[in-house]
């Protein structure tokens, strides 16, 4: 990854682009990556980066077993999701995509800003051909002033980025066997989490997998977690965290006292929408097993349900969690027996 202007080449795990200044984690499949970029001190310190900066990224678009695909920040490294993407306001990210399959595919952002030729999407002649290599450029911007006293947005938010082009000119077939991933845009000043997670409800499971062998994600009490959900597929879905909630807006946080965000634990996630938001593992409850689901009674019971495992603050686990994880790997093992034999 090359930053310009002057701006330092960063390391980067392989689920993660985190802008330089930044502390970040990823999570592509429940298992945290290490910090990259310059660390920042832990747990609710401010965003900051030179603005205007120019992010050059490598992405391979790989198969994987069981017929799925994925996108990876180094040769053999791809996962579903892909890695999560990460620039502040005013940055350009520039991705060199590696098709290393026999499928013709592309990746196609939401929420920031590009030219026709890096859509994505074959209406207007983007994509890679099978073993073509190609590059994608997104800009971002900040919000401006308008007229009558309003503001034309910026690029905030919590977006995501995925395949429209392989099976179709849709890229039905790379959503589907999974070429998608979390991409954020943020704005200086905002508060950076020190671990992060991405769940994509596709169809009826969540990262393309179903209960009991949906991810476990793992934080210690009190840590700052972001979370990014994401939507995929043709079915309505609801996102329910356990004994946690967050503001309905940009971050997920109150902005003070008179900030009229509804407070909630359970939203929408439908096609194509996404949304994020921070959370102190275990605030107010403690330490715990603590379920993440789709909230239609059928689609969680037939296995669209995770974990949020809160440890100890020394990461030792919980009383009863070891517990709670094998009652709820038995359970969702018996329902997918059911399911399969009706």
């Amino acid at each position: 990854m090359v930053d310009t202007p002057g701006q330092s080449t960063a390391a980067f795990s392989r689920r993660a682009l985190i802008a330089t200044g930044a502390l970040g984690l990823a999570t592509a499949g429940g298992v945290g990556a290490a910090a990259v970029g310059t660390p920042a001190s832990a747990g609710g310190t401010p965003a900051r980066a030179a603005a205007g900066v120019t992010r050059r990224v490598t992405i391979y678009a790989e198969a994987l077993p069981g017929n799925q695909f994925g996108y990876g920040l180094a040769p053999g490294q791809a996962t579903v999701p892909g890695p999560i993407l990460e620039i502040y306001e005013g940055d350009t990210l520039e991705i060199t995509l590696v098709n290393t399959t026999t499928q013709r595919l592309s990746i196609h952002p939401h929420g920031v800003d590009y030219s026709v030729d890096s859509d994505g999407a074959p209406l207007n002649a983007s994509f890679n051909n099978p073993g073509e290599t190609r590059t994608y450029v997104w800009r971002s911007h900040e919000m401006v002033a308008a007229a009558g006293r309003r503001f034309m947005p910026g690029s905030a938010g919590y977006w995501h980025y995925h395949d429209h082009a392989m099976g179709d000119d849709h890229g039905t077939g790379g959503i589907a066997r999974g070429l998608y991933g979390a991409l954020i845009v943020r704005r200086r000043g905002d508060i950076l989490p020190e671990k992060q997670f991405t769940v994509v409800f596709n169809e009826m499971m969540v990262n393309n997998k179903m209960a009991p062998n949906t991810p476990m994600f793992e934080a210690n009490l009190s840590q700052r977690v972001e979370w990014i959900a994401i939507g995929h597929g043709n079915l309505f879905h609801t996102f329910h965290l356990h004994a946690h909630r967050w503001a309905d807006n940009r971050t997920g946080m109150l902005e003070g006292p008179a900030d009229p965000s509804q407070v909630i634990d359970n939203k929408d996630l439908n096609p194509g929408s996404s949304f994020g938001f921070q959370v102190l593992a275990g605030d107010g409850v403690g330490p715990g097993v603590w379920m993440y689901h789709c909230h239609v009674q059928q689609h969680s019971t037939a296995g669209m349900a995770g974990l949020f495992l809160v440890r100890n603050a020394d990461g030792s686990m919980p009383p009863g969690a070891e517990e709670a994880i094998h009652r709820f790997q038995g359970h969702m093992k018996a329902a997918e027996d059911h399911t399969a034999h009706q």
